[in-house]
């Protein structure tokens, strides 16, 4: 199944879609809605977030062994290093690889000043880096202190993410080169709304790829918009995105006219766009904060 998986990662193409656990002691909803909308049967694989904002949702390893029994397709489990030190990293690590839940994507995470949780602290023991090298450590059949592992893990496969955009073009190649340099087969940038910041974000990876003789793979994030405050938002206060002037001013205007029309056009731009990157570089990891019926929409 990984091995399927990771080869159209580097040679085909590859669609993924995240899937957001509730907080909820059940996940099956979100398997039901995926499996009546028949998607499973459009995307390669899947990803679960891991309590993203620090706010409490079901636990992501565990999403994700529900969505591969399930759809028999990979899946990216996501891991925070906010609510986890070494120990229970590795730990996490080792269970989840015996339940074949051996993509990883690699996250320092949301601080816990958002949670929802009071008095919730972040652990941090350190960034997505180090959750790279304590994988490695893993693949090569040692734990992070050195002592070989009694029975090795099948392969894990890290993934890390990346800014779409940010001011000092350098200090986003930085930061990029850094992820390869520790590991990452492949880097999934924030959500793309401009074909031009695409093929900057490529040429970036193929030199953090020169810089350390690897093969990463950038993969493209992608997020439709359909709504104004939608745009406004990531554009205003998501770090690393860059939205167009020209979507807010086409919502904007269509928002004037009726709901209806600005749902349209946020559409129409968004379908565009996903198109033009599949085109461009069709690695497109979708997210769309569970809305199925807009992914569907878009992969139809």
């Amino acid at each position: 199944m990984f091995e399927s998986f990771i080869h159209k990662l580097r040679h085909g193409t590859y669609i993924t879609l995240e899937t957001t656990p509730s907080r909820s002691a059940q996940f099956a909803p979100i398997i039901e809605k995926i499996a009546a909308l028949g998607l499973d049967q459009m995307v390669d694989g899947f990803s679960t977030t891991d309590n993203p904002l620090a706010k409490l949702k079901y636990n992501a390893l565990f999403a994700a062994m529900k969505l591969q029994d399930r759809f028999g397709k990979p899946t990216l489990a996501t891991m925070s290093m906010r609510d986890r030190n070494r120990i229970a990293l590795q730990s996490d690590l080792l269970g989840a690889n015996e339940a074949n839940v051996r993509a990883i994507l690699a996250l320092t995470g949301d601080s816990a000043h958002y949670s929802d949780q009071p008095h919730a602290k972040g652990v941090f023991e350190g960034n997505s880096k180090l959750l790279l090298d304590i994988i490695a450590t893993l693949n090569n059949g040692t734990d992070l202190a050195e002592q070989k592992l009694l029975a090795p893990v099948q392969e894990i496969y890290p993934f890390a993410v990346i800014d779409a955009y940010a001011k000092s073009a350098a200090t986003l190649q930085k930061k990029m080169s850094k992820k390869v340099a520790h590991g990452a087969i492949a880097i999934i940038s924030q959500p793309v709304y401009d074909l031009e910041n695409a093929r900057k974000l490529l040429d970036m990876m193929a030199e953090a790829n020169r810089e350390n003789n690897a093969a990463c793979v950038l993969v493209l994030g992608y997020f439709p918009i359909t709504k104004l405050r939608t745009a406004r938002f990531l554009d205003e206060n998501v770090p690393g995105i860059f939205v167009p002037s020209e979507w807010v001013e086409a919502l904007e205007a269509a928002s004037h006219i009726s709901p209806e029309e600005e749902y349209r056009v946020g559409f129409e731009l968004s379908k565009t766009l996903f198109e033009e990157l599949k085109a461009l570089h069709p690695k497109i990891h979708i997210m769309t904060a569970n809305q199925f019926e807009l992914a569907k929409a878009i992969l139809s």
